[in-house]
């Protein structure tokens, strides 16, 4: 039997150390800077063919490992399957248990209720911001570059080439071209 530790941040602003720290204890740890939104997660997807019959994997939080209960339930399915428990640290759960089992649903049905309010929160706000006349989005900084697209379409460099020069997706400049085409300036 070993014990495996997964950690995980979303960004690589952030920090792994306190994670790390926590799972100590672990034969082996598997870590990697990547949104919990992304379903290909290498290091995840490391730990899981790494682990065999009677290991533990360990994470710090639940929300380091699945960010909705639809996918949480899916790893529990794959660790079942492989004969291998959960622990999650901070909350105290051990899927080694039919207790464990039982409320590690129930707390991630609310992770994904809570993350769901959040969201629709987030989503009103902006909308009253633009309402408001004080949200505008992002600049388009694509838009921004169009003078040096025409500038390299002029010179016959192509769209792919020009998108490449200037740092914009290909579909950048065919929105740029296709506007100024049906506004007649070309």
């Amino acid at each position: 039997m070993a014990t495996i530790g997964y950690a995980r941040v979303s960004t690589f602003g952030q920090s792994l150390d306190a994670q790390i720290e926590a799972l100590n204890g672990c034969d082996k740890i598997f870590q990697e800077k990547i949104s919990g939104s992304k379903r290909e997660r290498p290091a995840l997807d490391a730990a899981l063919d790494y682990v065999r019959d009677g290991d533990v994997l360990i994470v710090t939080k639940l929300d380091r490992l699945a960010r909705n209960t639809a996918h949480l339930l899916e790893l529990v399915e794959v660790f079942e399957a492989k004969g291998v428990t959960l622990q999650i640290k901070n909350i105290g759960i051990d899927t080694g248990t039919p207790t464990g089992r039982l409320m590690l649903t129930m707390i991630g049905a609310i992770a994904t209720f809570e993350r769901e309010i959040m969201l629709e929160r987030q989503a009103e706000g902006i909308a009253k911001a633009k309402q408001d006349g004080r949200y505008k989005g992002r600049k388009p900084t694509a838009q921004a570059k169009k003078t040096e697209l025409l500038e390299l379409i002029a010179k016959g460099i192509s769209k792919r080439q020009a998108a490449s020069k200037l740092g914009i997706s290909e579909s950048s400049v065919y929105r740029i071209l296709t506007k100024i085409n049906s506004s007649g300036l070309i």
